[in-house]
């Protein structure tokens, strides 16, 4: 498995900033926070990703900042809008792939009746096929705001699409929605690609790793007995940490939970 850090960990540091600090401080896997469109440039991250190399610090995954507006670019009635919601996720692939990120992580529609469940995973889909042009997985997260935050919908997502299904586990999305991160793993198994860590505790849903009391040993050890290879970044909201030292810390406790 690849354990890191998001660089949304430390927003609003600029992008490029945020995951040089990580790589800087031996973070080894990224997951890359795109927040503007500039940040999804060729040449911005060509230069990027020779930092990064230099520093010998990977990409895993790439984050959009559109996420809030999938919603209104791939489940409308609006096939226009679709059409170029299409291309325009094409770019962020394409950024993922310049990067070497194995992941572009997807929020989805928000709960609603329309479009049926078979007509949004169809839609899902397509755009998948897309990302595997460019030799990336398209991983579709459980939030709490969106349809997929259903347990049910996920994993009638993941009989309906067969291979092309891949999911982003987010542990604190999981609890937000009143479910522990078990509801969501054991169904979806092998086709959860990417995870998002945090801890929590009585009084917080969002901590770094080695703050609360969520049994975290018993994921990595389902991570290790099923040979896990994707992502496992900590992913936390600025209010959730006091210094980045907290960041350094919970890395450390991530490793010896993989050992």
């Amino acid at each position: 498995m690849k354990l890191g850090i998001s660089t949304a960990c430390l927003y609003p540091m600029l992008a490029e900033e945020a995951a040089v600090f990580l790589a800087e401080r031996q973070v080894p896997y990224l997951e890359f926070f795109a927040n503007a469109y500039s940040e999804i440039g060729p040449a911005y991250l060509e230069k990027l990703r020779r930092q990064l190399d230099v520093l010998g610090t990977r990409v895993v995954s790439l984050h959009p900042f559109t996420s809030g507006l999938e919603p209104m670019l791939f489940f409308s009635r609006y096939e226009r809008r679709l059409q170029e919601g299409f291309g325009l996720y094409r770019r962020f692939f394409e950024a993922a792939a310049i990067l070497g990120a194995e992941v572009l992580v997807f929020h989805g529609d928000n709960p609603g009746d329309w479009p049926p469940e078979g007509e949004a995973f169809d839609r899902f889909g397509k755009l998948a096929l897309i990302g595997r042009e460019y030799g990336v997985t398209l991983a579709q997260e459980n939030v709490v705001r969106c349809r997929s935050k259903d347990i049910g919908f996920l994993t009638r997502m993941k009989a309906h699409l067969g291979e092309l299904a891949a999911f982003t586990l987010d542990v604190k999305q999981a609890k937000r929605a009143g479910h522990s991160f078990w509801d969501y793993l054991e169904p979806l198994g092998e086709s959860v690609r990417h995870i998002h860590l945090s801890d929590a505790d009585a009084g917080s849903d969002c901590l770094p790793v080695g703050k609360g009391t969520e049994d975290l040993a018993a994921l990595f050890a389902w991570l290790k007995k099923t040979d896990y290879k994707g992502g496992v970044v900590m992913e936390l909201y600025q209010e959730s940490y006091g210094s980045t030292d907290e960041l350094a810390a919970g890395l450390s406790v991530m490793r010896q939970l993989a050992e």
